[in-house]
């Protein structure tokens, strides 16, 4: 007999964070800051294009960026230079960021001068999907080079988010995606996402996807 025992935490983890996610959602709604969980893989584009969608919006609302890296400090400087509020997040190793986390993040963020802040999650399509930020809703960005499969091998990223932003259409005939299939997929395993094309570099889509944050934003603050 082993002279040890062995105790399954994970359960216990996740509910505690699932309740301090609630926690923080109730936060920011009685505040009227909403809060967009923003996730993909390195090199998707997720800077690029939040780059393109705060200069849309600066005018309209009030942007403040967490930008959760392991180390450096590259993407809140490029972010800076949209005029944005920003600050940097580093997380000591760790690939995900929970509620806890997101909470020092807000308040190093200081949201009273907020009505918009986002969160660049750790780029990774794993850690991320599993622990729920606080956030009013999740955005995910999927890019062409990286394949239409990618919902059959990380399904748990796309059934939680609310918004896909497939990037990098640019290129799209340069790589063997099939764009429709990838949709398909995505839809099996959640019907309600919202599914939007977009190029970060040529701007493509940007509105589109500008006009759904106004709705969303819209609603969290009238509902």
């Amino acid at each position: 007999m082993e002279n040890f025992r062995v105790l399954e935490i994970k359960q216990s983890v996740f509910e505690d964070n699932d309740h301090q996610a609630n926690l923080l959602r109730e936060e920011l709604k009685k505040k009227k800051v909403f809060l967009l969980n923003l996730m993909s893989s390195p090199g998707s584009g997720k800077t690029s294009t939040l780059t393109k969608t705060i200069n849309t919006l600066k005018n309209e609302v009030k942007i403040g960026v967490m930008e959760a890296d392991i180390d450096s400090d590259v993407d809140a400087h490029t972010i800076s230079k949209t005029g944005a509020k920003v600050i940097q997040l580093h997380t000591g190793g760790m690939c995900h960021l929970d509620a806890d986390m997101t909470k020092q993040g807000l308040e190093g963020l200081e949201t009273e001068d907020i009505d918009f802040a986002i969160l660049e999650n750790v780029g990774n399509l794993v850690c991320p999907a599993e622990f729920d930020t606080g956030a009013s809703k999740n955005a995910m960005i999927l890019s062409v080079p990286e394949g239409d499969d990618k919902p059959l091998k990380y399904p748990l990223m796309f059934s939680i988010a609310d918004v896909l932003l497939i990037n990098k259409m640019d290129v799209i005939n340069y790589f063997d995606f099939n764009l429709e299939a990838c949709i398909e997929r995505v839809k099996k395993l959640n019907p309600n996402i919202e599914i939007i094309p977009i190029s970060a570099r040529t701007g493509e889509g940007i509105d589109k996807f500008s006009e759904w944050l106004r709705k969303e934003i819209k609603e969290w603050n009238e509902n």
